[in-house]
């Protein structure tokens, strides 16, 4: 039997590969879950359409995502912040000036995600041990199950596919009008380094039930009540349907360890401190990238000793078009990110930037609402809103801040210090990034907003990863190609915590992948 440790994406990818290798799993997690009231409301949302719903009942669920804020510190899923409750205290963290959270819930941070999924070019894997060409199968396999929405456009020769027969989701009249104008110069576009296309959404064509799909309710940003983005728990579910397969929750684990023949979990029950342990031929870590990093220094004593988490840098603008939609307020949308842009430029970085471009919502309608204060009137903020497209953008790990992680042994349970260490050279690529569009703004139709251009802490936009990355011969706070520390066999971390950088693109489906390759290669190997 092996053991996987956390369900978010990693985890499910993990344990679906070991699965498909003949194993037997057991997949142990703290398995946080939405509130029942509020899950009883998004049961009932989901059985009806929009127009039937009950406007208390929406508003519940929009609970705590600020409507004057175009960026929300912590996004919650479905009005509720379960995906982090409870996890600082259990894991004993303290933050300066860092953004990144992790997650004990049943998914993990999949229950409050973009749903972002493009995988990496491999001008963008300078000193990994592994190359696309490596991740290409899992790629396809981890697609096989999350399902993709997504066209056969310009960004294919960029970024395949890896999937036969993604959905198409209809874009919304904004994004169409600046996808035609993209098209009309594509040619230009692409001789100065823009490259564009459909976004690629970790999207279901239809729920398990059967039924339509996406009918454009324009809740994403609060939770799909009809379940078509993607959720790491929908994997678990069906993964719980294998006889091979058992799942185990309200686990917090707190070492591990390995011996000649087999590896050990130690830990306790969530809530009652109950100890808790377990043993297996193999040991997958893959609780997100602060408590694996935590639990891998926990268990080799390694106190006082500072690991980087590298980060993408997150950062967001608006492009403001001179001319409006109009009744975009009213038209059925959806509202996750419509189109993927990729400057390809080494005057402006040497790596692939990373831009995810979102039309008309009530988040971007509130934003301008509070930019505007006392002018802002509900006719001006639609005239403006209609003129606005925000876009979210990353960098290369090397182009962005990092997190420094130390380990210090507490009295009673070990606590973890993250402390942001900011880049420098950030502001100036992303003012790189900005003027860039600036010079194709006749082409796009529209102009970057240089005033409105807002940073972020480091680990805000959840793209983190690389503490313990993975060398061909690792050192102490390395892990080898099967995400093995130094000197252990029978260890795997699978997580975003050993890939060796954070490329700008999306990190999930990487991630994913990287998990599905680590546990196919693992079982090939000699007990």
């Amino acid at each position: 039997m092996n053991l996987v440790v956390g369900s978010g994406p990693a985890g499910v990818a993990c344990a679906h590969a070991l699965l498909a290798g003949g194993s037997e799993v057991c997949l142990v997690d703290a398995g946080l879950t939405l509130e029942p009231e509020r899950a009883a409301i998004v049961e009932r949302l989901g059985m009806e359409p929009p127009t039937a719903w009950d406007t208390q009942e929406v508003a519940r669920i929009r609970d705590g995502m600020d409507q004057a804020q175009t960026a929300v510190v912590l996004k919650r899923a479905f009005g509720s912040d379960f995906p982090y409750r409870h996890a600082d205290e259990e894991f004993g963290l303290t933050y300066d000036g860092v953004a990144l959270r992790p997650s004990l819930a049943c998914g993990g941070l999949s229950n409050v995600w973009g749903a972002a999924m493009l995988p990496y070019r491999a001008e963008d894997l300078a000193g990994w041990p592994v190359s696309v060409e490596d991740l290409a199968p899992h790629y396809r396999a981890v697609l096989g199950f999350t399902g993709l929405a997504g066209q056969q456009d310009d960004l294919a020769h960029l970024f395949p596919l890896y999937h036969p027969h993604p959905i198409a989701l209809p874009m919304s009249h904004q994004s169409q009008l600046l996808w035609a104008r993209m098209k009309k110069h594509r040619e230009r576009l692409r001789a100065v380094g823009l490259h564009f296309g459909a976004s690629r959404l970790a999207v279901r064509a239809a729920p398990a039930s059967g039924g339509p799909g996406c009918i454009r309710c324009g809740m994403c940003m609060y939770g799909c009540p009809y379940g078509f983005i993607y959720n790491s728990a929908n994997t678990l579910a069906d993964l719980m349907k294998n006889p091979r397969f058992r799942y185990e929750s309200g686990i917090i684990v707190d070492r591990v360890s390995e011996s000649a023949s087999d590896a050990l979990l130690e830990g306790r029950r969530l809530g009652t401190g109950e100890p808790w342990s377990a043993r297996s031929t193999r040991v997958f870590l893959a609780a997100g990238v602060i408590p694996t990093t935590q639990l891998l220094l926990s268990s080799r004593a390694l106190y006082n000793r500072p690991v980087w988490i590298r980060d993408s840098q997150y950062f967001l603008f608006p492009l403001i078009a001179p001319v409006g939609v109009p009744g975009i307020h009213r038209e059925p949308l959806h509202t996750l990110s419509q189109i993927f842009l990729e400057i390809l430029d080494p005057k402006v970085s040497p790596h692939t930037v990373h831009l995810q471009l979102y039309s008309y919502s009530d988040l971007i309608a509130g934003g301008i609402r509070l930019a505007l204060g006392p002018l802002g009137r509900p006719w001006l903020v639609r005239q403006l809103a209609a003129r606005t497209i925000i876009v979210q953008g990353y960098l290369h790990s090397e182009h962005s801040s990092r997190i420094r992680m130390v380990l210090e042994k507490g009295a009673a349970t070990d606590r973890a210090r993250l402390t942001a260490e900011l880049n420098p050279t950030t502001p100036t690529m992303v003012t790189r990034v900005l003027r860039k569009l600036l010079g194709a703004a006749w082409r796009l139709g529209m102009a970057p907003g240089f005033s409105q251009l807002q940073f972020t802490q480091p680990g805000r936009g959840y793209h983190n990863g690389g503490s313990l990355p993975m060398r061909v011969q690792p050192g102490e706070l390395e892990t080898d190609m099967l995400g093995r520390p130094h000197g252990w066999r029978r260890v795997h971390a699978v997580d975003a915590t050993v890939l060796p950088s954070i490329p700008a693109t999306t990190i999930t489906l990487s991630a994913m992948a990287n998990a599905h390759r680590i546990a196919t290669a693992a079982l090939a190997e000699p007990s």
